[in-house]
């Protein structure tokens, strides 16, 4: 019998977890991998794309190549194109005596709209960063800490029962006793149940995280809008009429009125156009799938907590709407299961317990580990018979 207790033993160490001390949790995750694929598309993919604008320009020298008149010098048609350059207005014949002027800006202005759009793309990552971070960690670290030690008290527990079981040499007064702290709930630590409770009652995680997806959104229809109203105006528009017939050369008769240029930066101009719709497209149906996680509670991860004492969310049906903190914090618990050195046990124990429910009435995991560990997880049917009842 002393084999088999001592094999028990070591069974329970085995399954207790290794106490965490000094730096705490280095790599937790306090953000969620969509939203971190999120945020380096929406932000790199601009800086991408503005390195592309400013090397084209670089390599190629003038973004413009202007077809000055034949008498001009080397210097005055590298005049005429930067002065089209400068100005950038497409002038058009709209009737006799009518100039008719369009600006181009769009395209001078491309590196520098692309680095604003990183910058706007980056305010929801900021507002993340600075308003539901540091409250979020901290929740993280007590959760994931607490559910750990539910589960080491409970292993802790077994481990006492057995020892008391052993010294006992009664088996009618340690049933009694067994019994009697199960009905007086001495085994449950409710601590880690009313703060998550309390977490459905609150609303600043989520409200930030919905604002973060909300302003994405919004950035995401300017960025259209910019799009559609102002490059697609200039998209087909390869080459333009530029008049530089202003200040000291207006009076100039050998001067034409009008030069034809010709936009050699129209190529990438398109690119880059084209490029951010495309990304922005397959970026908005991820956004509103992470803002869709909001609206169903992650069962799955209670319920294997749900083997721990006083856990029991699911089983009381206290889970009501899941728009609360609460859920942002399961969802987060998701994604740092790794933290959860808990988690692999109690998985593998709820797999267990599924196949030995029709023999054994198990609830929690100290019904369980006192199962494994050789002891009923309730009192013998020998020992409930109405014969015995009469000794003390």
């Amino acid at each position: 019998m002393s084999l088999a207790h001592t094999a028990a033993e070591y069974m329970l160490s085995d399954a207790l977890l290794p106490d965490r001390r000094g730096p705490r949790l280095k790599g937790l995750r306090l953000e969620l991998p969509l939203d971190r694929i999120v945020k380096f598309v929406a932000v790199g993919s601009p800086l991408l794309l503005m390195s592309l604008a400013f090397a084209q320009e670089f390599s190629s020298g003038s973004p413009i190549s202007c077809f000055s008149p034949s008498n001009f010098s080397i210097r005055q048609a590298a005049y005429v194109d930067s002065s089209c350059w400068d100005s950038l207005v497409h002038h058009e014949q709209d009737g006799p005596g009518q100039d008719k002027m369009k600006s181009l800006w769009p395209h001078k202005a491309l590196p520098y709209s692309l680095l604003a759009l990183a910058l706007l793309m980056y305010l929801p990552v900021l507002l993340w960063q600075y308003a539901a971070v540091p409250a979020l960690s901290s929740d993280l670290l007590f959760i994931i800490s607490e559910l750990d030690k539910s589960y080491n008290r409970s292993i802790r527990l077994v481990q006492h029962m057995l020892k008391i079981r052993q010294k006992s040499s009664d088996p009618y007064v340690f049933w009694d006793e067994l019994e009697k702290a199960r009905k007086e709930r001495y085994f449950e630590f409710p601590l880690l149940e009313r703060y998550l409770a309390c977490k459905q009652r609150s609303h600043s995680l989520v409200a930030t995280y919905l604002l973060r997806n909300s302003l994405l959104l919004l950035f995401t229809s300017a960025t259209y809008l910019y799009l559609g109203h102002f490059h697609l105006d200039v998209f087909f528009q390869e080459e333009f009429s530029c008049s530089i017939k202003t200040g000291l050369l207006s009076d100039e008769t050998h001067v034409p009125s009008l030069i034809t240029c010709r936009l050699t930066s129209l190529s990438i101009f398109r690119i880059v156009s084209l490029s951010s719709v495309a990304i922005y497209t397959i970026l908005v149906p991820v956004i509103i799938y992470n803002l869709t996680r909001l609206c169903r509670w992650d069962k799955r991860l209670l319920s294997v907590y749900e083997m721990l004492p006083a856990f029991d969310l699911l089983s009381r049906k206290m889970l009501g709407c899941p728009i609360n903190d609460l859920n942002v914090i399961l969802l987060f618990l998701r994604a740092n299961i790794s933290e959860l050195i808990s988690f692999s046990w109690l998985s593998v124990l709820c797999v267990l317990k599924d196949t030995t429910t029709q023999k054994h009435n198990i609830d929690t995991v100290v019904d369980f580990m006192t199962l494994l560990a050789g002891l009923e997880p309730s009192k013998p049917k020998h020992l409930t018979n109405p014969a015995c009842d009469e000794h003390p």
